[in-house]
């Protein structure tokens, strides 16, 4: 199901499959729960990044510029085959907070994450994220959240983090550049 949803989300929405150019992508290491893509050009219109995930524990937070300050905000849409639950942050130290039934060693945590006008200098970044998690017990969570970068800085970097883990040699984070339809 999951599949079918990032398959379709990926292929609509404004930009067709020939406007995704990528950029970088990098792979867990084992001993860092830290993946950072930097340097990132300035030449395209929004980016979008792709995420699968696999630790055998931890949470997963997305950070831009090295910003751990709490200049950022989202709304969450979560639900989980039984019951669903909304709710907002006005005001924390990450633009994604993601996964919440915990991260696993076994099946892929995945996300897809636009970030749109990434390298205006004067207005604030917005994200669109679309994750999923799949327990393989009947069981797991779809979250879609809306965020906000407060800062009028263009992006140049983003880390996909696990405070509490390290990212397996299995993860996987691809950053792709969309350019101007």
């Amino acid at each position: 199901m999951i599949g079918a949803l990032v398959a379709g989300i990926t292929g609509s929405g404004g930009a067709s499959l020939s406007s995704f150019e990528s950029i970088s992508s990098a792979s867990g290491t084992g001993s860092s729960g830290t993946i950072t893509l930097s340097s990132i050009p300035s030449t395209f219109k929004h980016l979008q990044l792709r995420i699968a995930v696999f630790a055998s524990a931890g949470s997963c937070v997305i950070r831009v510029n090295g910003d751990s300050g709490s200049n950022y905000a989202r709304h969450v849409l979560r639900g989980n085959g039984s019951a669903a639950s909304a709710f907002g942050v006005a005001s924390t130290t990450e633009a994604a907070s993601l996964f919440p039934g915990g991260i696993s060693s076994t099946y892929a945590d995945v996300a897809i994450i636009d970030i749109l006008n990434y390298g205006s200098t004067s207005a604030y970044k917005t994200f669109r994220i679309f994750s999923g998690q799949d327990f393989n017990t009947s069981s797991g969570y779809l979250e879609m959240t809306s965020g906000l970068w407060m800062s009028t800085s263009a992006i140049n970097s983003i880390s996909v983090i696990n405070a509490s883990q390290n990212w397996t040699t299995d993860t996987r984070v691809s950053l792709y550049g969309i350019k101007e339809a």
